[in-house]
Parts: structure tokens; C-alpha cells; sequence
């Protein structure tokens, strides 16, 4: 062979040789490959593909988010072929690349039939999160994560779970994920299963999903079931957020439960044991205890008597002495008071207490220190229509009747002479505890006069009085210069014509016959009729008889005349 030959020969073999180590390979740029990994040199990683040139590749690339890479010399890595040489000689090799090369492949097929995909989420960034799966990189938009809103994502971060893809665009690279569709999906799952096993009576584990004034929402796991505000807790709560939070595990049961509707009605308070069980024998009749107001309304107040027991102490069993005044100004809430239970109904689920049987009788320390016929001292607190209200001891009143001021003056006018704040005295006439009255009177600190004056005068008998009125119904008199008493108009005189009461004057003396002792009114009834018909009778008696032939007119001026020489001699 001529050496031109050998030249030829030898030049087309070269190109051969160029052409195999080079042509051929062009097939793999753009492409992932196998490579071995010759060694790791600080941050770089020194990989050969297969190629007259190794290639380098930042170490960080080959590790998960967030963690170190682990690698060392002889690992097989797959790489993704950028160009064969760079300006240094070397093949450009990327493992992101490759990652995100293989990583799409596979999440394309997971799209493409509506597959969930695992990822972490290891990042922050405007508007949501970003999620790392497998190589390629996802955001997760902030309303996707959950579904309610969520106030710390920190527990989610950097922990494996299923996602939904709903977007992929390769030539921009971008892939939007939802966390909350994986639930929503889990959720009606859940929902459905539960539904279909609930029962009344089960005991379920729930998340406050919801605080209203009358209850609080509750997330079984893909259906809600309402907490009434009276189901949470035996004892009383205002509103549930006094003990519930949202976003609170609570254990709850199912109270109610309408397959129709799907609604549940739950019960926390029904998981503990019920505080009325046994009340009556807790808390008997007439026994005391200390408890707090909780609550004040405008007919009373509630007080707490243990978790869960309530009691109502009526305004009137509240105070002796503080009556039609609101209950605030007596008690004020949070307050420790010591109480009486007066009535228990376990059927309502009532008792009955009170304040003041709890602190001394005012009435009955009066009736003590101050038995009927006592005389005291008071100041006048109140006037009305019918008698003075007298301050006494302990804060209580006694009432002196208009009737019981004076012997002498009328009521109207003697209650008239008084005024509010004047200090009187009196005498205690009668005390009532059960009723909470005390009468007094302030005549009767004197004799009644009537009584004097009126001991000798019986009925029938004849007295001299002076007219002080006259009335069309009679005359008013006056007798012993003390008593009162009254001649109605028929028995002014025997003879009919003569019954006028304008035939008398005021001061002007008359004999007339008792004819009625009145104690209660306190006067005398008299008549002249009668006095007239007994002195006729007497002279008839005395003097003889119309049958003896003699009349009337002269019997009667007889005994006139007799009577007249009797007064002479006197």
C-alpha cells in the first residue's frame, strides 16, 4: 500500500472514529442519560455519560429540598444532557434537569388520568406555596391548601401528602396543585360512610368549625353537626365562646340525628354524668348553702350551687326589708352568697332559694325586745290616705291607723296635724310576723276619755245635754261636756208636729233618755220621745188615771206643778 493509501486510509478511519464518538452522541443532548459518578469535589460533582468529556454538576442539585445531598464516587445518577462541550471542554450535564425531565413524564400521566400526586411543601411565595414533586416544581395557591382557612401552615410544611393537579403548561413550565380538592374528595368519602352508619347515641371526634351566639358548628369529618349553646356544658354558659375556640378538638355525641334533613344535633354535656341525678337528697328543704350569682334578671337572681345547679332566688325572698327594688341593687354578679333552698322539682330541673331566711327576722327581733303594749319612739317615714308609717328598729315600719290617733278629733283632722319626719310616740298594739306588719296607735298612750266618762251611763237612763248641731235628720249633743251623741229626727218629741229639728238651737239644754251606748263609734243615741213617754207614764202612775175622771192635761199639770215645788225646795 502506497503511503498516499495508508494516508487515505488513515484519515477516513479518524473520521470514523470522530464520527462514532461524536456523531452518534448527538443523539443525546436534550436527553436524560445514565452516568457514573467519578468523583464529589466540595459543591461540584465530576459525572462521566459516556463521552470523550465528563461533565459537572452542582452538588446541591442532587438533594431533596431542604436536606443535603448524599453521594459519593461510583453512585449511578441520571442527568439530563444540556451540550456536549462547554467553552472548558466539559459536557454540560444539569440533574435538575433530569428531575424535572422524568418528574414531568410521570405528573403528564398522572394528569392526563386524573391521578393525586405526592409532593411537600417547602416554600413561600406571593399569593401561596410552593410544592416540590419529585423534581418538579408546583404552586399551590393559598386558597387550595385546605378547606377552611388555615392559620399556621408550619405543621404542613416539609411533609409528604397527595395533591391534585388542576393546570400544566410544559412550554412555561408551569403546574398548579390543590391540597383542598384531595380533601373534598376524602370529605364526601367520609361523609357518605358516616352518614350512612350515624346513630343516635354514638360518641364522635369533631373540630369546631363554627362559633354562633346560640351554638357552635362541629366538623365530623366531611359533615357538620350543630353543638346547641344548652348541650355544651351542664352549667350555665352566656355564649360558647366562654369555653369553645375554633379549630377546638372536642369529643362530642349524637343527641338527634334526621337521616331526612341530615341534621345532627350534638351534645357535649351529655358525655358527663347529669348533676340533677339525686338533687333532692343533695339539697333538702330548709337546708343552707354558700353559692355565686351568675346571673341577675329583673324578677331575681341564679345562684350556682355547684357545676351545673342553678338556683333561683325570687326578689321577694331576697330582703325583709328592701321591697319592689331591682335585684342589682341588692346582689351584683360573680357575688358568694349564703342561701336557703325553700323547694326542689327534679322534674323541671328547679330550685327555690332564698337570701333573707338566711339572716335574722327583722319582725321577729321586734316581737322580741318589744312585746304588744310596749310603748316606743319613731320618726314618721311616710303619710298616706289612711294612717303614718313609723321607723322602727332593724329598718322595718309600724303603721298607726288614722283611727288610733285620737280620742278626741276626728281621724281626717288628726291625722292632718302630723307631718313626715316628726317624731311621735305610741304604743304597739299588735305584731304579725307571718305577715310582716306591726300596728301601733297613739291614743291609746291616754285613757280613752269615752270610757270615763260614759262608765255610769247605762242605757235607759235620762240625761241632761246641750245641742252642738242640727241636722235634717236630727240634732247632734253634747253630754257631760264629753260625749257625743246623737236624737234622730222621729224621737225629737212625742207629739209628730213637734218632730222638727229647726225647733232647736245650738246651746240650747234638753233632757232625753239613752236609748244606746255605742263603745265601737263612741256615742250615745238618745230621745226625747222616749224621755216624754217615761215621764208620762210616771205621772200616770203617781197622779191617777183618765178613769177616775180627771184628764190627762190635769194629771200632767199636777205632776209639773209638784215638780216645780220640789225644785223650789232644793
Amino acid at each position: 500500500m502506497s503511503a498516499e493509501n495508508a494516508m487515505e486510509t488513515s484519515g477516513e478511519s479518524f473520521a470514523a472514529l470522530l464520527e462514532e464518538s461524536f456523531g452518534s452522541n448527538q443523539d443525546i443532548v436534550g436527553s436524560v442519560v445514565a452516568g457514573t459518578v467519578i468523583s464529589v469535589d466540595n459543591d461540584m460533582v465530576l459525572i462521566d455519560v459516556g463521552l470523550k468529556a465528563e461533565g459537572r454538576v452542582a452538588l446541591k442539585e442532587f438533594g431533596a429540598p431542604g436536606q443535603p445531598a448524599d453521594l459519593k464516587a461510583g453512585d449511578t445518577v441520571e442527568v439530563f444532557v444540556e451540550r456536549l462541550e462547554d467553552k472548558n471542554g466539559e459536557a454540560m450535564l444539569s440533574r435538575e434537569r433530569a428531575k424535572r425531565e422524568e418528574a414531568w413524564k410521570k405528573l403528564e400521566e398522572s394528569f392526563n388520568n386524573g391521578e393525586r400526586v405526592t409532593g411537600v411543601i417547602y416554600g413561600r411565595v406571593k399569593g401561596g406555596f410552593t410544592v416540590e414533586l419529585g423534581g418538579a416544581v408546583a404552586f399551590l395557591p393559598g386558597s387550595q391548601v385546605d378547606i377552611r382557612p388555615v392559620r399556621d401552615v408550619g405543621p404542613l410544611m416539609n411533609e409528604e401528602q397527595p395533591f391534585q393537579i388542576l393546570k400544566m403548561d410544559r412550554s412555561r413550565g408551569n403546574i398548579v396543585v390543590s391540597r383542598r380538592a384531595v380533601l373534598e374528595e376524602t370529605r364526601a368519602e367520609q361523609r357518605s360512610e358516616l352518614i350512612e352508619n350515624l346513630k343516635e347515641g354514638m360518641v364522635l371526634d369533631g373540630v369546631v368549625k363554627n362559633i354562633t351566639d346560640y351554638g357552635a358548628f362541629v366538623d365530623l369529618g366531611g359533615v357538620d353537626g350543630l353543638l346547641h349553646v344548652t348541650d355544651i356544658s351542664w352549667k350555665r354558659i352566656n355564649h360558647p365562646s366562654e369555653v369553645l375556640t375554633f379549630g377546638q378538638q372536642v369529643k362530642v355525641q349524637v343527641v338527634r340525628f334526621n337521616p331526612e334533613t341530615q341534621r345532627i344535633s350534638l351534645g357535649m354535656k351529655q358525655l358527663e354524668s347529669d348533676p340533677w341525678d339525686g338533687v333532692a337528697a343533695k339539697y333538702p328543704i330548709s337546708a343552707r348553702f354558700t353559692g355565686t350569682v351568675t346571673n341577675i334578671t329583673d324578677y331575681g337572681a341564679f345562684v350556682e350551687l355547684e357545676p351545673g345547679i342553678e338556683g333561683l332566688v325570687h326578689v321577694s325572698e331576697m330582703s325583709w326589708t328592701k321591697k319592689n327594688v331591682h335585684p342589682g341593687k341588692i346582689i351584683s354578679t360573680s357575688q358568694e352568697v349564703e342561701v336557703m333552698v325553700l323547694d326542689v322539682d327534679p322534674v323541671k330541673r328547679r330550685i327555690s332559694l332564698g337570701i333573707k331566711q338566711c339572716l335574722s327576722n327583722p319582725w321577729e327581733d321586734f316581737l322580741s325586745g318589744n312585746p304588744v303594749g310596749q310603748e316606743i319612739e319613731g320618726e314618721v317615714k311616710n303619710i298616706t290616705e289612711f294612717g303614718l308609717f313609723v321607723g322602727l328598729p332593724g329598718d322595718i315600719d309600724g303603721m298607726v291607723h288614722m283611727s288610733d290617733l285620737s280620742w278626741d278629733q276626728s281621724p281626717e283632722e288628726a291625722l292632718a296635724s302630723y307631718n313626715k319626719g316628726d317624731m311621735v310616740k305610741a304604743k304597739v298594739l299588735d305584731i304579725d310576723t307571718d305577715k310582716e306588719r306591726i300596728s301601733l296607735g297613739v291614743k291609746q298612750l291616754e285613757s280613752d276619755p269615752f270610757e270615763a266618762s260614759a262608765g255610769d251611763i247605762k242605757k235607759g237612763a235620762v240625761v241632761t245635754c246641750v245641742v252642738t248641731k242640727v241636722v235634717d235628720n236630727g240634732v247632734e249633743v253634747l253630754v257631760n261636756d264629753q260625749l257625743h251623741g246623737f236624737i234622730r229626727k222621729g224621737d225629737l218629741s212625742r207629739d209628730r208636729s213637734e218632730q222638727r229639728p229647726d225647733r232647736f238651737a245650738p246651746g240650747e239644754k234638753v233632757d232625753a233618755k239613752v236609748t244606746a251606748v255605742d263603745k265601737a263609734t263612741r256615742k250615745l243615741t238618745l230621745s226625747i220621745k222616749a224621755f216624754e213617754q217615761a215621764e208620762e207614764k210616771e205621772a200616770m202612775e203617781a197622779y191617777g188615771s183618765s178613769d177616775s175622771g180627771a184628764s190627762l192635761g190635769d194629771i200632767l199639770g199636777a205632776a209639773l206643778q209638784q215638780k216645780q215645788q220640789e225644785g223650789e225646795e232644793k
